[in-house]
């Protein structure tokens, strides 16, 4: 749990946790429901300002626990929009989120661990390494602050888990965060539908993920074959492509729902027209929609992007096997918060720091 002096953060602990607390001071655990619509509906900075509880209930809350706030080291604005968030966590360590702009809304791209672990070699977060997990209250931090800080234009309706990090090494904690997240009752209310959790690959956590929750899941593929995947995603030689493809037929999905496949096109590695057939070939057992990302190039990779033309026969090719496929051409390059370039490092200069989503 992340703590503040002696004190507790009440966002990394769950309603069940806070009932059980209320009950153990001899308080009514209905109580919990007013604390929480306070701290995620009405943005509550302090218990004070709590006026449906006694006195002394705000004061011993505020003896045992804070309403912390994430810090801002700083914002960029994209041309685009697009806004990057770089936030110094109370240990000093980093995290980056990436508010995005759509026609009617925003999208908000998350971070569910400082660093990762997966060592990705097309990912800018894989040169900086694992630093820990986040707890709940940091994950949904980076929400709940962030959807204060926007403009009353859009609504933030969209929350994607893309950022640094792999969700489902984090898994209880995420799922802990969800939770708060799409709680209409007294929580932030969002839909599951607009939830998406992205995984490189942790097979039998996606089960878990399908069980616990009924979010969105991506899966970041990026080959349609083991050879290359295990060149591009080390994760792949502990869970090869044909368990993670059977994990994905068994996800459960509602009516029209789709999982989605990202798959980055890097130039002369997984972008050519026999790659294109292996992969609509791989994904037949599996209700998918496809995002091809075109690679972001940045300092720590020696990949680059496709040509133009290699990126639209690729889709061509999907398109023409009755795919649904998008290109996903990522905002916010202009401050390096484009798909893969994310580190979080604020030992660079504003313009310099990059994140991913």
């Amino acid at each position: 749990m992340h703590r503040t002096d002696s004190r507790i953060d009440i966002k990394d602990i769950s309603h069940e946790e806070l009932v059980r607390w209320l009950s153990d001071n001899d308080l009514a655990p209905y109580r919990a429901d007013q604390i929480f619509k306070w701290i995620y509906i009405r943005q509550a900075d302090t218990f004070e300002v709590m006026t449906d509880l006694a006195k002394d209930i705000r004061q011993r809350l505020a003896e045992q626990f804070t309403i912390g706030r994430m810090e801002i080291q700083s914002m960029e604005l994209s041309r685009d929009g697009s806004r990057k968030y770089l936030f110094r966590l109370q240990d000093s360590n980093n995290i980056e989120a990436v508010l995005i702009p759509e026609k009617d809304h925003y999208t908000l791209c998350i971070s569910s661990q400082a660093g990762c672990a997966q060592g990705c070699r097309f990912c800018m977060t894989a040169s900086g390494g694992f630093v820990r997990n986040l707890t709940a209250g940091e994950i949904i931090g980076q929400v709940r602050d962030i959807a204060r800080d926007t403009d009353r234009s859009k609504r933030l309706t969209n929350i994607v888990f893309m950022g640094m990090g792999e969700p489902l090494a984090n898994y209880r904690n995420v799922v802990n965060a969800i939770s708060v997240l799409t709680n209409g009752k007294t929580g932030m209310g969002f839909s599951t539908r607009r939830i998406t959790v992205s995984t490189a690959g942790i097979v039998p956590r996606i089960a878990d993920l399908g069980r616990d929750t009924s979010v969105s899941l991506a899966i970041s593929l990026n080959a349609a074959d083991n050879k290359t995947r295990d060149r591009l995603m080390p994760i792949n030689r502990k869970y090869p492509i044909e368990q993670l493809i059977e994990a994905c037929r068994h996800f459960p999905l509602a009516h029209r729902r789709r999982i989605t496949i990202e798959y980055i096109l890097i130039r002369d590695i997984n972008d050519s027209q026999e790659d294109a057939k292996r992969l609509a070939g791989l994904l037949r057992p599996v209700r998918a929609k496809i995002n091809l990302i075109p690679f972001n190039e940045h300092p720590a990779c020696d990949f680059h992007r496709p040509e133009e033309s290699a990126i639209q026969a690729f889709k061509d090719e999907l398109t023409r096997r009755n795919y649904t496929v998008m290109v996903r051409y990522s905002k916010g390059q202009d401050i390096s918060a484009a798909c893969g370039q994310l580190s979080a490092n604020a030992k660079r200069s504003p313009a310099k720091e990059a994140t991913s989503c």
